[in-house]
């Protein structure tokens, strides 16, 4: 798997596609992961139910922040000042918070089937939204890059 990120980051633009959503993926699987093994363990310990106006509430804050982070994702991902190379991943892993944060969310109310529907379709429209965006952060790499 290693071989062929590397050999995608040093091909053209749309290897660097490939690269960049790879990037992503990993990301957001370095934040997934943990959550669902602290949100099953707090599954265990019977947590109180959160109220139908605080779970909406969550949800506002966790659109916002996913919204939030999509800019800071595609502002680095643009940042001229960068190489395309190193733009481009900055910009996915960074890019991973936006369906992370709902995605986290899910995890801490595992124990309420609303609110975890809820944060997964959320996370599941960032996703949708990164995975889209992605290829138009991504410049062509310059000559020098290699």
């Amino acid at each position: 798997m290693l071989e062929a990120f590397v050999r995608d980051v040093r091909s053209g633009r749309d290897g660097l596609v490939r690269a960049a959503r790879r990037a992503y993926l990993l990301g957001l699987a370095a934040l997934a992961l943990p959550g669902v093994v602290l949100g099953a363990l707090l599954l265990l310990t019977h947590p109180a139910p959160v109220p139908l106006s605080a779970l909406l509430l969550l949800l506002g804050v966790a659109l916002l922040l996913s919204l939030g982070a999509l800019h800071f994702a595609r502002k680095a991902a643009h940042n001229t000042a960068q190489p395309a190379r190193q733009a481009a991943l900055t910009g996915a892993i960074q890019a991973a918070t936006a369906p992370g944060v709902p995605l986290l969310l899910a995890c801490a109310t595992l124990s309420q089937w609303l609110s975890l529907v809820l944060f997964l379709v959320l996370a599941a429209v960032m996703h949708f939204v990164v995975w889209v965006q992605v290829p138009g952060w991504v410049r062509e790499p310059e000559a020098a890059e290699g």
